[in-house]
């Protein structure tokens, strides 16, 4: 499907991709969403936890989200995407990836942005518990990465699942790793950082054996962590063995339901390879946007309501 034409078009504070991206991050607020959790057993023996939010009426169509690197559903992008889908009519699967439902997990490995099998095992128990003929899914950043490899990995998807959304979806997680490691993307990198190895102390503690105190301190960048802790952890032989992995890039040209990805053109986290013009030209089920503003999950609109909530409703009611 060539690349389809995006109207997008925010107030002028909002043109600017770095404001829109820390409004969106930090200073947006949602109220008035009622969440319930449910921690579901994984085969590993490890845990995921997820939270759910209802439409006002019984409901046959469900939203799986999945959030970004080190976000969690109750972020704001999260609750705000939730709330709009109960209001249309759609019940609320917001996962939270392994480490970040506020308690650590189990096991030494954790969440990183090829792990489908986490997916597919919310799937599969959304089909084991819930009578749904409708499932969609919607993700963000990492979370987008996710969506889209599993829709294109050798994998029979489900009928119940009608189609899906990625919103910033670093494509090619070579490329966005570049981009950040960049002077103007620091703030962001040092955020992330500070959170990830925050929590790899912890996992350092009840695996003492696995990492030492001398690898923490070799962990600089972003890069550093993939390589000491993302790729050991998860079977890569390193960072770039990891990203050329798990990149959902090379997964594209096999996904065959309707399928939309929005990533801007002034999202300070993607390089070119991040903007996968020549596959949805070539793939039907492939809707690429690429809005001139909007930032790395922004996309401020109006009410509160995203651009990007509010084209989900749109996109999810056209399809069928």
């Amino acid at each position: 499907m060539p690349t389809i034409s995006s109207n997008y078009n925010p107030p002028l504070l909002f043109k600017n991709g770095h404001f829109s991206t820390i409004y969106a991050g930090i200073w947006r607020k949602i109220e008035g969403l009622k969440q319930k959790r449910e921690r579901i057993e994984l085969s590993d023996g490890d845990f995921l936890d997820l939270d759910w939010s209802f439409s006002k009426t019984t409901s046959q169509k469900v939203v799986v989200l999945i959030h970004g690197l080190e976000g969690n559903a109750q972020r704001a992008y999260i609750v705000g995407s939730a709330k709009e889908f109960n209001t249309h009519g759609y019940d609320v699967c917001a996962i939270n990836l392994r480490t970040c439902s506020g308690e650590q997990n189990r096991l030494y490995r954790s969440y990183h942005s090829g792990a489908t099998e986490d997916l597919d095992a919310v799937i599969q128990h959304i089909l084991a518990i819930k009578n749904y003929s409708q499932i969609y899914i919607k993700g963000f950043s990492l979370g987008g990465n996710l969506t889209l490899k599993f829709l294109g990995e050798d994998r029979i998807i489900p009928k119940e699942i009608k189609a899906a959304i990625g919103v910033s979806v670093p494509v090619d997680l070579h490329s966005s790793c570049k981009e950040l490691l960049k002077i103007k993307n620091i703030p962001y990198a040092l955020r992330f950082k500070k959170n990830l190895v925050d929590k790899l102390k912890a996992k350092q503690k009840l695996f003492p054996e696995k990492i030492s105190h001398e690898d923490l301190k070799k962990v600089v960048t972003l890069k550093d962590f993939d390589d000491i802790y993302t790729s050991r952890a998860h079977g890569f032989k390193d960072a770039i063995d990891y990203y050329k992995t798990c990149s959902c890039l090379q997964f594209l040209p096999e996904i065959n339901i309707p399928t939309l990805l929005i990533n801007a053109k002034n999202d300070s986290f993607f390089g070119p390879e991040c903007y996968p013009y020549k596959e949805a030209n070539e793939n039907a089920k492939l809707y690429l946007e690429t809005p001139s503003y909007g930032g790395h999950v922004g996309f401020f609109g109006k009410g509160n309501i995203t651009y990007t909530e509010k084209r989900a409703i749109k996109f999810f009611n056209e399809v069928i």
